[in-house]
């Protein structure tokens, strides 16, 4: 389904040194966020009637220990009975110190469509190392030049944990590059509205950030994400907003079922 597959970009940025804030008595080790999900748009009740209009979603953070273990972020989004029924899968791997994205893959499967990308991203050789898995079972390989002069290519994961890294000091439009389906397209991570948002039966404040295609660009993003991050240490991502056309899929945080850590800048 081009709604989400298209909004891909999968987050997580990193930063240069890092420490992990936790309350007591937690690990380090990593977070995992669930949410529900549901369609939303003039397109809701077209796509019904062959994909699930609603659903569970679960975002997990893993931070392996050493200096050089890249972080690894992973967006699983399911329907209402579970994997089996079919989902959409995004995968980020990105680089502690060097703020980039290492490894992007991102796959779906509905009924008999299926459907498998990744990316290894290669910024020594300037190289995009690119595997695609067909519905057959066979794999298509291929290998694409990275842009002259970007060494920090962000995919939809990158990003997300880009703005919940600097989300108190964003206070006007960024621009970068988004990397999608072996494509690069100029974008621009800008600040929303502050809003009031109801997890666990309370009240949580959280500004909005939204990612769309940069104007003037030579290629148009075709996809676009709106994220709202807690205020507090936590900035955690209590919504999530992935859009293509006329529909888009929202995402909304019901539970915290490990440690909520954000790494926070020496």
């Amino acid at each position: 389904m081009k709604l989400i597959r298209s909004g891909v970009v999968a987050l997580a940025l990193v930063m240069s040194s890092a420490a992990f804030a936790a309350e007591p008595g937690c690990s380090p080790s990593g977070e995992d966020f669930r949410y529900s999900w549901r369609l939303t748009g003039g397109a809701r009740f077209l796509a019904g009637l062959v994909f699930p209009t609603s659903g569970a979603a679960n975002l997990r953070t893993s931070f392996p220990q050493g200096a050089d273990a890249a972080i690894r972020s992973e967006l699983l989004i399911t329907s209402p009975n579970g994997r089996q029924g079919g989902f959409y899968s995004y995968e980020s791997d990105i680089e502690r110190r060097a703020n980039r994205t290492l490894i992007t893959s991102h796959g779906y499967a509905w009924g008999s469509k299926s459907r498998h990308e990744r990316a290894v991203l290669d910024y020594e050789k300037g190289l995009a190392r690119l595997e695609k898995k067909t519905p057959e079972g066979g794999v298509e390989n291929r290998v694409k030049k990275l842009p002259e002069g970007d060494r920090q290519l962000r995919d939809m994961l990158t990003a997300i944990w880009y703005l919940r890294q600097e989300s108190p000091r964003i206070t006007g439009p960024v621009q970068t590059n988004i990397y999608s389906s072996g494509k690069e397209y100029p974008v621009i991570f800008r600040p929303l509205e502050r809003r009031s948002f109801e997890v666990g039966g309370k009240a949580t404040m959280a500004r909005g950030f939204e990612i769309v295609g940069a104007p003037g660009g030579k290629k148009k993003w075709p996809g676009g994400v709106k994220v709202w991050i807690s205020e507090d240490d936590r900035r955690t991502p209590v919504r999530i907003e992935i859009s293509q056309g006329l529909a888009a899929l929202q995402l909304d945080l019901r539970s915290v079922e490990a440690c909520s850590l954000i790494a926070r800048l020496q």
